[in-house]
């Protein structure tokens, strides 16, 4: 329920906050709740995704992309992510999401979201997003090119998300485990 009220509240908010193109990046500002709180009395592992969900929502919707993808008949999906923790949020400390564009391939986009409390970094994701079409498929690259205007010309995608993005891709001809023994 927390994370409808923060949507809710972000609906309203982002009208307020100045427009942003989708290369420059937002910061979103969030205070931690204590229904964000895990049996360790720091934020739980979930919520993290939870706010990046609403960071690039944030995102979109100051960029005006959002708009533009609900227009088009376009949803974004996670395709694949991968969260590095540095330090715990705890109860009552404000802290920001820092969301931005690292780049695409042939298939994805790909946005780098920092937890920030102050200037230390707490947390840092890596989302690998996909954006499908309600009458089914895949968006293509030159669709979302179109859709968010030219690229800047340094955008491009670091090596290391490459690497990652392949090594976690997951095909119909992938083994179940290692590969070499059942799970149990």
């Amino acid at each position: 329920m927390n994370l409808y009220l923060r949507l809710f509240l972000l609906s309203l908010v982002v009208r307020l906050r100045p427009k942003v193109s989708m290369w420059e990046g937002t910061r979103t500002p969030f205070r931690v709740l204590p229904n964000d709180l895990d049996l360790f009395r720091h934020v739980n592992n979930s919520r993290y995704l939870g706010f990046c969900d609403l960071g690039r929502l944030d995102l979109m919707t100051r960029a005006g992309y959002w708009a533009e993808v609900k227009r088009r008949g376009w949803f974004p999906v996670v395709a694949a992510q991968t969260i590095t923790y540095r330090r715990s949020l705890t109860l009552w400390q404000k802290f920001h999401v820092h969301t931005r564009m690292l780049g695409f391939d042939e298939r994805n986009s790909y946005i780098e979201q920092t937890f920030l409390r102050g200037d230390e970094i707490m947390a840092r994701a890596v989302i690998q997003i996909r954006f499908l079409k309600r009458t089914g498929g895949s968006v293509t690259h030159a669709e979302l090119q179109d859709a968010v205007g030219a690229y800047p010309a340094d955008l491009e995608l670091p090596l290391w998300v490459r690497e990652w993005a392949d090594s976690v891709r997951i095909s119909k001809s992938t083994p179940v485990g290692d590969g070499e023994r059942p799970l149990a």
